[in-house]
This record gives structure tokens, sequence and C-alpha cells, in this order.
């Protein structure tokens, strides 16, 4: 059995890094905006009765304009979007590869198999062209077929199907059940937030009509706080990708079972195809959003 680190071709490293760095930028704008919003919020409660002191939430809100101007020319959410749907669809076709699937069958040819392997990563890549020029050349010098890559696809078949069977489908199915666990639980959390920043608000509304001469009552704020949980929700879609990743998971937990059945290499074949089938179930989600925004 191959004990050594499974290395995947430089091109999914770099468009792993693409999706990585762009989601990391989308996301920090967007708590940028939220952030201005909220202090633009707090320093309209009249602290200072001064035409000086208003310029300060007015700069704020301008600031907060030119960052929505910013993500809405720059798009970083389409590139984390269109770089995670490339970074899977080379992962799917690396395992086909290592695991002598369709279209990668069992050819003793070094050199043929090669070609076909670097042709298909071509063929992927111009399918993603609009992307090209974003992504990194940190790992451009790289190899696209590694070494570990030969050498676990130069096991026999029961030792291709145990290393498929923890290397892959296991660790896939127990990534998609942490993570749908993670959504739920993040979706409940976020939402008992917002309900209770939005009760604040309603107490405050009311406390409000006792003593409406006091020009400090934070409602405004809070409110501000409230919606911006209800936008990061969204953002996130944790109710979406929990739905989608339990179904996923439940789907791995079926196909898996049909591992310890296989006696031969079309076998085989056809149970990575349906495999990579189901776990590319993330890949056709990045992809719907990429067609949506």
């Amino acid at each position: 059995m191959i004990t050594e680190q499974f290395d995947y071709p430089a091109l999914y490293e770099t468009a792993g890094k693409m999706s990585t760095d762009s989601q990391r930028l989308f996301l920090w704008l967007v708590r940028g905006e939220y952030a201005l919003l909220f202090m633009a919020a707090v320093l309209s409660m009249n602290f200072y009765a001064t035409s000086h002191y208003f310029i300060i939430p007015a700069v704020i809100l301008i600031a907060s304009l030119v960052i929505l101007i910013f993500r809405s020319l720059q798009k970083p959410e389409q590139d984390w979007y269109r770089g995670r749907a490339l970074a899977e669809s080379i992962k799917t076709s690396c395992w086909k590869y290592c695991m002598r699937s369709e279209p990668f069958g069992d050819n003793d040819s070094v050199a043929t198999r090669h070609a076909e392997f670097r042709t298909y990563l071509t063929e992927i890549l111009r399918a993603n062209r609009l992307i090209g020029d974003r992504l990194p050349a940190d790992n451009a010098a790289e190899e696209q077929i590694t070494t570990s890559m030969e050498a676990v696809r130069a096991l026999p078949l029961e030792e291709r199907k145990k290393y498929y069977d923890k290397n892959r489908v296991r660790n896939q199915r127990t990534w998609y059940a942490k993570k749908a666990s993670g959504n739920k639980k993040s979706s409940r959390n976020w939402m008992i937030a917002s309900i209770a920043f939005y009760g604040i608000a309603i107490v405050l509304s009311l406390v409000r009509i006792t003593d409406p001469g006091f020009a400090y009552w934070p409602v405004e704020p809070v409110i501000v706080v409230a919606s911006s949980i209800l936008g990061w929700v969204q953002i996130k879609k944790f109710n979406e990708l929990a739905s989608s990743y339990t179904l996923t998971a439940h789907e791995i937990g079926i196909i898996q079972g049909r591992i310890a059945d296989i006696s031969s290499e079309d076998e085989f074949s056809k149970f990575v195809l349906d495999a990579e089938q189901a776990f590319s179930r993330e890949h056709t989600q990045w992809v719907a959003r990429q067609q949506h925004t």
C-alpha cells in the first residue's frame, strides 16, 4: 500500500489557491461594507450637533460605496466560484486517471496515457479560459502528472480499491458530513443572533416612546447589525449547503457499499465513474452559482 503523501497536479493547486484567495477577498470586502455601515449608523446619533462632525459619517458612507463599487467591478465571487469549479474538475479527473477509469483506461503506454491526461487538462483549462489571467503563477512550473499519481495507478486492482476507498470515498463522505453539520449549526446560530438583535431593536424602539427627547437611542446601529447578519447568512448559504452536503454524504454512503463486490477492472472503472459523479455535487453547485452571478 502506498503511504506517501498524495500530490495533485500543479493546475489543481493553482486553481485552488485562486479560489481561496478570491473567496477571502470577497468576504473581507463584505465585512468591510457591513463594518462601515455600522460605524456610519453609530456616528449619525447626534453625539455632536456641529456641521463638521457630520462630515465623518458622510466620509464613511463614501468609503462603503467605494468598496461596493470595487466589489461590483472586480467580482471576486466569480473568481471564487470558477476557481473552485476548475479545481474540482481537475481533482476528479486525477482520481479517474489513478484508478484507470474512463477516459483513462488501462493503457500500458506511459507516453500515451500521459498525453491523454495532459490533453484532458488542456480541455478543462480552455473551458475556463476566462480566468486564465487571474491564475497565480506560484505552481506553474510544478508537475501536472505527479509521482504519487503514477505510484497509485501502478497498484494492482485490490490495492487500488482499498486506496480509493480510504483516501477518496471515506475522505469525501467524512468531509461532506462534517460540512453539513457545520453549516446547519452556523445557520442556527446566526439566525438566533439575528432574531436577538431584531428583538433588541424592537425593545429600544418601544422604550424610546417613553423618552423621545433622548438623542442617543442606538436603534439604527442595532438594525444595521441585524440586517448585516441576514445578509451574511444569505451570502454563505448555510441552509442550502447543509441540505446539499447531507444528501451527498448519504449518497456516498450508499455507493461505498458496492466496492466490496467489485472483482474486475471494468466493474471498478464503472464504480469510480459513479462515485466521482456523486463527489462532483459540490463542483456542479459552484458551476450553477457561477452562471447566476
